[in-house]
């Protein structure tokens, strides 16, 4: 329908411009949008305003002539000028009902369109380091980008969904040497964990399946270990004035590092037993936690496997003349596209950055030929987003194929007190443990009902509180009880047959009932809005509305679902109840949570 009204507005456009109030290459930019008052029409177009300068007339005159130069369309009753300069359309009542019909005919596929069918996009999302189990921060970046890759989808375009498995770096050597201490110790072997190490039981865990297959090959003097390693960081027993803890002497970094060093020398070939145990564990684990989330990766792509594309990255910068050698380092020129500082891609000990893997794993994607490539990323990383752009630019790629979403931080609630976490220390809740508290759909549900960008307090009450207030138990309990009205109908002596119960539409004549239909007919266009805007709440916002306007008409006054003495009036009611209940349930099933049939 709004494609009818746009096409009736590009007319009136091009007789402007041809009458020259309009310049001939002015671009319409102007939007057509769904009204959220009735008596302001069916849709609303700000064309007039936008257009208003360029015409340089008020909006309301230029409203007036757009009005009068609009063709007629055969569903439209009227358009009328409204406020400032608004142009509403008022659709022909019959046609409220159409929408009825098209869920019917698509079912599933209602919502679904070919609006972005031209693109092949590629997201990667989560790519936590495999250290340690995900907490409830990583859930977030996988519900969140799981979703918009089911709404870009939906919206026609095809999507690889990518893991970046980081089993390359410092993070997962400090892993491997935690096991490795650990292993020492549950040998019997007396020595000072290290506050830099990984403490959890996890680790433990994965010293002692080592143990169980080769027993004591790998013990080595705990005094070896630990020889010429500047000593591990010491902290005053009292906080400064700001909660912080005070340095007293050592340095944790360098304590690490040289447990790292000593570890490898001392254990050779042995040291990668420990780094691919901890590896397999940790993203064994992984996996499973999104398999059960119900989120899943078309690729999972390993670091360890760039090392061939980090030199053709390097050799490519370096040949486009953006590579330079400072203090025994080799940077990259970043400063030249905007980047704050420049940045080293090669140590003078010939060891490649972090950066430089990233630069070779966009410079991979790159290579794949997709449309567009989107990064979700932990707020954290804001810092990143000027270098890895600079990068692609000064590789002779275009930047604006890469769109970085950051996710902010997830703080959890429980009976009015916030949840300390700590990764490193170990403790932190996990997205496993979320999920098994509040549900997979109420986790899902929750993690993407704020844009990304903004932080999220999660109130473990809520989530499971059967109310009116946990947004999720209301849709859900709006698709559920409309499955039991329907069970509830041959009971009543309604016998309810979609194809008859069409033929009386027009007998749904209330407000709430009008109300909700123009709500199911905004369906699709709210789906491709979210999709291209990367907001997953939209679609959340739209349910609940959906779902409110529906509790609302069944609790309405005078309002029987189930009426033996109007059957064809409880037919159509159940009909528009089916039609709610189809919309719910895809729209619940593009944010990642069930529809439950009866709760």
């Amino acid at each position: 329908m709004n494609m009818a009204i746009q096409a009736a507005l590009q007319h009136a456009v091009q007789a402007l411009q041809v009458e020259g109030i309009l310049p001939n290459d002015w671009q319409n930019n102007s939007s057509l949008t769904r009204t959220k008052d009735r008596s302001h029409g069916d849709f609303a177009s700000n064309i007039a305003m936008i257009a208003a300068k360029a015409a340089a007339m008020k909006p309301r005159d230029l409203a007036e002539k757009i009005v009068a130069l609009l063709p007629a369309v055969a569903e439209i009753e009227k358009a009328e000028i409204a406020g400032p300069g608004f142009i509403n359309f008022f659709l022909k009542a019959d046609l409220r009902y159409a929408v009825l019909a098209t869920i019917q005919q698509q079912k599933d596929q209602y919502g679904c369109s070919e609006h972005n069918r031209d693109q092949k996009i590629q997201i990667e999302f989560v790519s936590a380091n495999p250290t340690s189990s995900l907490h409830v921060g990583h859930g977030r970046g996988a519900a969140y980008g799981m979703t918009v890759a089911n709404l870009l989808e939906a919206t026609g375009a095809v999507v690889d969904r990518e893991y970046y498995v980081n089993d390359a770096g410092r993070q997962m050597d400090i892993l491997a040497t935690s096991t490795y201490l650990r292993y020492l110790q549950l040998q019997g072997q007396t020595l000072t964990f290290p506050k830099n190490a990984y403490q959890g039981d996890y680790v433990k865990d994965i010293a002692q399946g080592i143990i169980n297959q080769d027993g004591d090959a790998y013990i080595r003097p705990v005094s070896d270990v630990f020889a010429a390693v500047p000593e591990d960081v010491q902290y005053a027993e009292a906080l400064d004035a700001d909660g912080n803890k005070v340095v007293l002497s050592g340095d944790k970094e360098k304590h690490i590092d040289g447990l790292i060093h000593n570890a490898q020398q001392l254990l050779g070939a042995g040291y990668r037993v420990f780094h691919q145990a901890a590896l397999d564990a940790i993203l064994f684990d992984i996996q499973d936690d999104l398999s059960e989330f119900g989120v899943r990766f078309d690729r999972w792509f390993s670091e360890a496997t760039l090392n061939d594309k980090i030199d053709e990255a390097l050799q490519t910068l370096e040949q486009r003349g953006y590579l330079y050698e400072q203090d025994g380092n080799i940077w990259f020129k970043s400063t030249a596209f905007g980047d704050e500082k420049d940045r080293v891609v090669k140590r003078r000990n010939g060891q490649t950055t972090y950066f430089a893997s990233d630069i070779a794993y966009h410079l991979n994607k790159l290579q794949r030929g997709y449309t567009h490539l989107i990064d979700v990323w932990g707020s954290d990383h804001h810092g990143y987003i000027a270098r890895v752009k600079a990068a692609i630019d000064a590789m002779g790629y275009d930047s604006s194929k890469l769109t970085v979403l950051l996710v902010q931080f997830v703080s959890l609630w429980r009976g009015g007190e916030m949840i300390q976490m700590s990764s490193r220390s170990g403790q932190f809740v996990t997205l496993r443990d979320l999920r098994k508290e509040v549900s997979n759909d109420a986790a899902r549900f929750y993690y993407v009902m704020r844009k990304s960008e903004q932080h999220i307090d999660f109130d473990l009450d809520l989530a499971v509180s059967q109310s009116k207030d946990n947004a999720v138990y209301y849709v859900q309990y709006a698709h559920a009880r409309i499955q039991s009205i329907l069970q509830k109908a041959p009971q009543a002596e309604i016998d309810f047959d979609l194809a008859r119960a069409s033929q009386h539409v027009a007998q749904l004549q209330l407000e709430s009932e009008i109300e909700i239909l123009a709500k199911l007919a905004a369906y699709p266009e709210i789906v491709v809005r979210a999709a291209n805007a990367y907001e997953p709440h939209q679609v959340g916002n739209y349910l609940k509305e959906l779902a409110a306007l529906f509790h609302g008409w069944y609790a309405q006054d005078g309002v029987k679902f189930l009426d033996s003495t109007q059957p064809e009036l409880s037919e159509a009611r159940l009909l528009l109840a089916v039609n709610v209940q189809q919309v719910l349930r895809n729209g619940l099933n593009l944010l990642g949570v069930s529809a439950p049939y009866e709760m």
